[in-house]
């Protein structure tokens, strides 16, 4: 029996979601006030590592001479730049639209509210009602605002304005020190800008294994981001063309002055704008409450990705899209949230995977540790990027992998040998016995993997 599922929201979640309802054979709703891809494809994921992509070859070209390639002046023509990210975004949501439209969804624009536990309301250029006998909210999240003196000034930005600056900055202080505040400092420090990171925290980048941190703290300092740790903005004022934060630290009272103040204290869920009371759905503070299959406490009305803030990455968003549906279809769906990759696209990249070192310590979990630098890398030295480490994290008496934790060239890709080595149950052992190309960045993993039990093959005993 054919069920009619309305989804929420066209992000990651919702648009993934989509596609797999009709897949099953469901009639499928899918209602998007905006663009379709959400924020990550239209002002996170995508343009950022668009930029990203284009600052680290510019760095490659201005280091191309001591490889013996002559590359005189490169420069940066930052409308072309702009131009290449929004080209980029505009693919992607056509391509998406082809899949939606190649899969029959029939799609609706306009802002969706909920009237009650089986009806929405489509408010658009027409208002009108769409019942279902499922409802997906997949309504994303928005970047969390502070209030302070001084954060409407001109400058104050959040990381969607950041995407979208008319020219290179001068200089830029960043409040917060996670994943968004670490990529757009690694972006603009590579382009040239001066960049300060303010972090409440003792530590940037406060989930990631603490010798991950360590290195890419190194890096970013090496190339000249200023990182200042438990230290909190206060206040912000106006200097002329510039702005003044002053910035509470633990030595005392500070001041730092740049063109612009980007305010990256993460993101919170977006319940507000579809009234999940009117449905009379439980909610945990702004986020929306779910079970293991992303059912609410209503048992026709699911929400997934950012709204339920269980994991706030587009991929677990799409993954448990596909769950929900499957549920509501009567299959049978699997989502492992232990194994969850994440990745941070700084200069070198950082990746992992799992439980950390300090987890496991946390929670009584004995485990054997394997390493490898990529000093010890023949592809990474090839590339001229040898500045990282592979750690690898096991039980110590199955062997099986219980995380893996990187930071070098590449590693947002190659985690996924070890997200799927982990799915599998694999153990330390059935990786050391999968042949790895030679040479490839990959081959570290296999390294670091021999390393669990002290037999790391290139890299001193």
């Amino acid at each position: 029996m054919s069920k009619r599922i309305i989804i929420i929201g066209g992000g990651p979640g919702g648009y993934v979601a989509a596609i797999r309802a009709a897949q099953l054979g469901a009639e499928v709703h899918l209602i998007e006030k905006e663009s379709f891809g959400g924020t990550c494809l239209n002002v996170g994921c995508i343009p950022t590592k668009a930029l990203i992509h284009i600052a680290d070859q510019y760095n490659e070209l201005k280091k191309a001479a001591k490889h013996g390639l002559l590359a005189d002046n490169p420069r940066i023509d930052w409308k072309a730049v702009m131009k290449h990210k929004n080209d980029i975004i505009n693919q992607l949501v056509d391509g998406v639209t082809w899949l939606l439209k190649s899969n029959k969804v029939t799609v609706h624009k306009g802002q969706a509210v909920l009237k009650d536990s089986q009806t929405v309301i489509i408010n658009g250029d027409n208002s009108y009602e769409l019942a279902g006998d499922a409802i997906i909210l997949a309504v994303g999240s928005k970047a969390a605002k502070i209030k302070f003196p001084g954060s409407e000034l001109e400058g104050v930005i959040d990381s969607t304005q950041a995407l979208e600056l008319p020219l290179i900055p001068s200089s830029m202080t960043i409040i917060g020190g996670g994943v968004i505040g670490v990529e757009f400092a690694a972006l603009y420090s590579a382009l040239g800008a001066k960049i300060t990171i303010v972090e409440m925290l003792p530590e940037i980048l406060p989930p990631v294994d603490a010798q991950i941190t360590a290195i890419i703290k190194n890096e970013l300092k090496k190339s000249g981001v200023e990182i200042m740790v438990e230290s909190s903005l206060t206040s912000i004022e106006k200097r002329g063309s510039n702005l003044i934060a002053k910035i509470k630290t633990k030595d005392g009272d500070k001041k730092v002055e740049s063109q612009y103040v980007l305010i990256a204290v993460g993101r919170k869920p977006n319940t507000d704008t579809c009234k999940p009371e009117a449905a009379n759905i439980q909610m945990n503070g702004s986020a929306i409450a779910v079970n293991d299959f992303f059912q609410t406490n209503i048992p026709n009305i699911y929400a997934i990705g950012d709204c339920n803030a269980k994991t706030m990455l587009a991929h677990a968003a799409s993954a448990q899209g596909i769950a929900a549906v499957e549920h509501i279809m009567g299959c049978n769906p699997s989502y492992n949230s232990n194994v969850i990759p994440y990745c941070v696209y700084c200069t070198p990249e950082i990746a992992g995977v799992g439980i950390t070192e300090a987890q496991a310590a946390e929670k009584g979990i004995p485990v054997k540790i394997g390493q490898f630098s990529m000093a010890g890398n023949s592809k990474a030295l090839i590339e001229g990027n040898d500045t990282g480490l592979i750690k690898i994290i096991a039980h110590a008496e199955s062997g099986k992998i219980l995380g893996a934790h990187m930071i070098g060239p590449r590693v947002t890709d190659i985690i996924a040998e070890i997200a799927v080595a982990m799915t599998l149950g694999a153990t330390a052992d059935d990786i050391v016995k999968t042949i790895h190309a030679h040479p490839t960045v990959s081959e570290a993993v296999a390294e670091a993997v021999h390393g669990v039990n002290g037999h790391a093959i290139h890299w001193p005993a």
